[in-house]
């Protein structure tokens, strides 16, 4: 796939564990793990933006396209 999830990257800057954001913006760990490892089909803009404003990034910081 052509689009990367650097969401792992972000949680490290942020010191953050999966578990600690899933609780603070609702989603199950298992949901956020798919996303954490590139096996998502799509993200939703409402848990984008619930990330981006617990991290304090924005969706560029996360989302990376990268030609194949």
């Amino acid at each position: 796939m052509a689009i990367i999830v650097n969401l792992d990257v972000m949680l490290a800057k942020r010191k953050m564990s999966s578990q600690e954001l899933s609780e603070k913006i609702g989603i199950t760990p298992a949901n956020l793990s798919i996303l954490k490892t590139n096996k998502g089909k799509a993200i939703r803009f409402s848990t984008l933006d619930a990330i981006c404003k617990e991290l304090d990034c924005t969706p560029g910081d996360i989302l990376e396209y990268r030609k194949e």
